[in-house]
Parts: C-alpha cells; structure tokens; sequence
C-alpha cells in the first residue's frame, strides 16, 4: 500500500493519513490548533458530544466550536437513539463538520449504561439502525470508531465491522482493545488486520501508537490505511506530525527539546485561559502535568502545576524550569 497517496473517505480527499483520535476533555480547539502546527493535513476531531443533549439547548455547546480555517475536521457524536443521532449530524454539519464520526468505542461506565459507547458492540442492531438514520440524514462521509469487543469472551468485531459497512458507514476506526481491557493491557493489531481483510472501505489503526516506531510497525502488522494518534499525544502534541513526516518522507523529524515542549506547554496554558477563562485554568493542569516529563525535576514541577491558580503562576514555573534545563545544556 501506498501510504504517500491521497486517502478516500466516500467524497471526501485526505491528503494525511494521521489522525488525530477524539479525546474528552482534551481535543478542544486550543489542543487542535497546536497539532495541526506539526500537522496541517490530518483529520482533527472534536471531544464526542451527545446527541440527545443538543435537542434541549438552545445555544450549540462550545464544544462543537469550529474554526472557520480548520480542515479536514470531524465531529464526534455519541447516543443510542438513531433519531437524535440523525438530528444531532444535521446540526454537525451546519458546524463545519466535514465526516460525521460516530463513538461506538467509549469504555466509560456513564457512557455505556446509557447504551452508548462501546456497548453498541452488544446491540449490533440498534447500531446499523444508528448508522443508517445518520447517512440517510447528511451529504458527508458517516465513520464509526469502535473497539475489537466487549471482553475476551465477546471479541465480534469482524461481523460487526461488516454490519456498519453494509449500513453505509465510508471509514471505521478500529481500537484494538476490548471494552474490558479499557487503556490498559496491550492493544491485539492483529484483529485490525483481520478487520482490514474483509472489509473494502478505509480501516484506521488505533491503540498503542506512542512513537513513529509504533505507527510503523502497526502499519506493517495491520496493512492499514492510517493510523489515530490518541493517548501518545497528551503533553505531546508534536506526535501527529512526526508520523506524518516520515510516511511522507522517509525521514525522522528531530524531537522537541525539553524547553522546547515547555514552551509548547506555555503557550497551551495562556490560550486554555484565553478561550475558557478559569475553567481553562482547571483544565490546563492536567495538560501541563503531561508536558512536564522527561528532565530533571519534571515530577517536582508536575506537582506544582496541579495546583496553579492563575497563567501567571503557570507561566512562572515553566519559566523557571526552562532556565534550568537551559543552564544544564
């Protein structure tokens, strides 16, 4: 497989095959802005929103917010009910949205007790129902992110992958874990393989992608036609473009510094505030806390960084931290 080429989503021309995997609470637009730096062709991701959520507001949540230059971009939605799904896309759409992607991989209690997530893995019905009412609703390229089974016990992804292609779905994701598995274990690339083998749209490898190393070796293993960068991007937003530039190239990319992912870390944290206020504050130090690793008294700083109150005082430690490292080099 050519892996230089254009990919293909029903109508829609990637000119990346890296992909930057939705996360809750972390693929903001702040986040996005900073992996399309490194990455300016991949397919970006909004954190999942919940279809039903959006028939009772009245104003769209910030967490569909699009920037009116960000291509190619996704929205995530999640739900059981098919209607509010095919509602939900509409208004997806109307965002910007250029594929709608539907979750159907969440391990989380709160999400699949309510149907959602990965336990449509369990309902392969009400699934195909969801991804029919979807593509019958817009003009864009419906995809499906999903996970190899429930448990071991319950592994169905080859089926259920061919249920959601018959159904219309033009891309499916495939994490290679169980929901039982939740992030933990190692994630089994062979079922995307076998995933990839019988289906004829385009299959997405996700899970245990830290390094171009990893994206590589997935690749070779799964014959893939790209890989989602999720949990290897946390405090490292450089990942999505360094795989990017050796599918493209050959070549590695030289990694960031220390100093240089602090500053990265710095900047995070003032656009986190410029665009949430406090709540950004809040959600920065979990971010900063990622960032912070890999040097010298980075396990001091991190504990420091969750207790900021302001971008002042984040802003005072990643100085300080970073005229050390600089000193030392």
């Amino acid at each position: 497989m050519n892996l230089t080429t254009p990919l293909q989503i029903g109508s829609l021309h990637l000119h990346s095959r890296v992909f930057q995997s939705p996360l809750s609470g972390v693929t903001d637009l702040v986040f996005r802005r900073l992996v399309r730096r490194y990455a300016p062709d991949s397919m970006m991701y909004t954190e999942m929103v919940q279809a039903s959520s959006l028939r009772h507001l009245k104003e769209i949540p910030r967490i569909m917010e699009i920037d009116a230059n960000e291509r190619p971009i996704s929205i995530q939605l999640f739900d059981c009910r098919a209607d509010f799904l095919g509602e939900a896309a509409q208004i997806a759409v109307q965002q910007g949205a250029q594929t709608i992607d539907i979750n159907m991989g969440c391990p989380v209690n709160k999400i699949t007790k309510n149907g959602g997530g990965s336990s449509l893995l369990r309902d392969p019905d009400t699934a195909v129902a969801i991804v029919k009412a979807v593509v019958n609703s817009v003009d864009i390229p419906v995809t499906v992110k999903t996970r190899i089974g429930w448990s071991d016990d319950e592994i169905n992804i080859l089926d259920f992958a061919q249920r959601m292609q018959d159904a219309g779905a033009q891309m499916m994701t495939i994490h290679a874990r169980t929901r039982a598995q939740g992030y933990n274990g190692t994630a089994n690339w062979d079922w995307i393989r076998r995933v990839k083998e019988v289906l004829s749209i385009p299959v997405i490898a996700n899970g245990d992608i830290f390094s171009v190393e990893a994206a590589i070796a997935c690749l070779e293993q799964t014959g893939a036609d790209g890989v989602m960068c999720s949990r290897g991007t946390l405090g490292y937003p450089f990942l999505v473009g360094e795989i990017d530039y050796f599918l493209r190239t050959g070549e590695r990319l030289a990694p960031p510094s220390s100093i240089a992912r602090l500053e990265c870390a710095k900047e995070h944290l003032q656009n986190l505030y410029l665009y949430k206020g406090d709540r950004g504050i809040l959600q920065a130090r979990k971010h900063l806390t990622w960032y912070a690793k890999g040097f010298s008294g980075a396990a001091e700083l991190r504990t420091q960084l969750q207790e900021i109150g302001n971008v002042a005082a984040g802003v005072d430690l990643l100085d300080r931290q970073m005229e050390l490292l600089d000193r030392e080099s």
